[in-house]
Formats: C-alpha cells, structure tokens, sequence
C-alpha cells in the first residue's frame, strides 16, 4: 500500500490488517510499569505484519520503537510520540537436531526451558532473563557466565532502509559485552535467530536451570517491578559492590529506590516515574564518581517523546 491513500496511520493499519491501539499506557507493557503513552501502540500478527507496520510508519513520517517483553527499557512520563510496535506475538520456535530457530518475540525463558525439554544444552544461563529473544540478540545478554554470541548462529532482520530482510552470520554480530552490531544500525529490526547447542542430559539441564532460578530469586528483587540491572559492569569492580559500599542501598527518590536486595537494581515500590529514575541514576553514579573516582554507564535504554 502507497501512495498515502488513508489520511492517517491508523487508518493505514486498520486496511492492512494489522492490530493497533492509540494512546496506550506504556506502563502496561515494560517491567518497570513506567512510561507515559505511545501514540500508537501496533502489534503485528507475523512477520508480513511487522513489515507492514513499519514500511507504513515510514511512509506517514511515524516515528518507530520496537519492543519485546519490554524489559531493559524506561520510557518517558510524556510518552511516545510515534508507534511502538511489538514482537510479543513473533514468538513461534522449532527445532531440527540440535539447532532452534525462533522468532524475535519469544520469550528468552520460554526458549530456554524449550532447550531443556529437547535435550539441548547451553541456554540454561537464559532461563529466568525477562526478555524476548530479539532484546537479547540486540544487548548479546547474559547471566552466570553464559551470553547469546555463545550459542547463536544467526540472525535475521528487516532493514528499515530497503525493505528487504537480511541475515547475519556469527562474527558478523560483532558481539562485546552487552553489545552487538544491531546497536549501530537501528534501521535493522532482529526478526529471528538460530541457535546451535549440543546434546545434554534433560535432567541435568533442568536441574542447572533451576539452580540458576533459585539464585535469581534469592539475590535479585523479582518481587518489584525493574528493567534488570541498571548499570555495565565496571571492568575488575562490580558495580553493585561498588553502589553497595557507597551507603546507596536503599536510596530513594519518589517511587524509584536502590534495591536493599540487589544494589545492582532500581525498583518501582509504587508510583515511580521516568524523573525519579533518572535522578536517582545521576546520584548513584555522581556519588561512585566522586567516592571511586570511576564513571560507571547505565545499560538501560531510555526511550524519549
């Protein structure tokens, strides 16, 4: 469809087909439960939908932000003034011998415990990570010494500048440390991944996975709403040691607070807004500057209006 035949996106999206709401609380849909409205708020079908949503924004000049399960993001108390199109229903997954391939909006524990139950070992490290499949690719996530680039074996995208779905192979990636090539090039939207792992005992698998649950839940504040850990890793420092030893456990500005479980998160004990964050972002990292001398980087994605 070109042309601009419909006077509005909206109008544009409802001809194609594809599913949207105006307006819509962006709260309703990040793990922190924070962030003011998106003006739409699209949610494709499959990936001939995704397409669409996106070749129509660009031609009614709409501004885009894809999103998974939401986590690792804090949007603006303003909103989005553009369409925030989701992946959520991009979540189908298969497997042939010990490769799995799936789609972007697949949740990373939903594919881990998939792993597990086709005898497939090397995603228990995922198990537990709040994301979709997509958020990890694009971040290269990781947890208990394990991370995406040691596993996966390809991605495809739909790139935004011709309209025309790629792939990327291995090292192609470039993958660092919560980093991947995807985070240069926003004009490429991950639609799927494959994944290479070898064959392993079920149990055993579950049982490693599991564990990792267990300290999850012993160590991490999973009982309120955050978008993970908030800060990089500081190269020979943890950071939550770092944030701990300054006295900012605890720490609380408006409804966002240092975690007294994890000092590593900020969590929303009620009513917390993008402001409070943020400012409480710029103390803890302030006062680790001026106590350590060391400039330590926020690792979550902040989406403007």
């Amino acid at each position: 469809m070109t042309g601009k035949k419909y006077e509005t996106y909206g109008e544009y999206l409802t001809a194609s087909g594809v599913a949207y709401t105006e307006n819509e609380p962006m709260s309703l849909h990040t793990t922190f439960k924070i962030g003011g409205a998106a003006r739409y708020f699209v949610t494709p079908a499959d990936e001939e939908q995704l397409e669409r949503a996106f070749c129509g924004a660009k031609e009614y000049g709409i501004n885009t932000f894809v999103i998974g399960k939401g986590s690792n993001l804090l949007f603006d108390d303003e909103g989005y003034d553009g369409a925030v199109i989701t992946t959520q229903s991009l979540d189908a997954m298969s497997v042939e011998e010990d490769v799995i391939a799936c789609n972007a909006g697949a949740s990373v524990t939903v594919l881990s415990r998939f792993a597990c139950d086709n005898s497939l070992l090397g995603l228990s490290f995922a198990y537990g990570i709040p994301g979709s499949v997509g958020g990890a690719v694009y971040m290269n996530a990781g947890a208990y010494g394990g991370e995406i680039k040691d596993v996966l074996i390809g991605s495809t995208y739909f790139d935004l500048s011709d309209g025309k779905i790629k792939v990327l192979r291995g090292e192609e990636h470039c993958f660092d440390y919560r980093y991947s090539i995807y985070k240069e090039h926003p004009e490429r939207i991950i639609t799927s991944a494959a994944f290479k792992l070898t064959r392993g005992d079920r149990e055993a698998i579950r049982a490693e996975m599991e564990d990792y649950m267990s300290r999850r839940r012993s160590k991490q504040p999973l009982e309120y709403p955050s978008a993970g850990s908030v800060f990089k890793r500081y190269p020979g420092r943890y950071t939550a040691q770092m944030i701990d030893e300054a006295g900012l456990k605890g720490a609380r500005i408006g409804g966002a607070e240092v975690s007294e479980k994890h000092a590593g998160f900020i969590i929303n004990k009620g009513g917390a807004t993008c402001r409070d964050v943020l400012e409480l972002i710029d103390l803890i990292k302030s006062t680790i500057l001026k106590q350590f001398g060391i400039e330590i980087e926020c690792e979550i994605i902040q989406v403007g209006r």
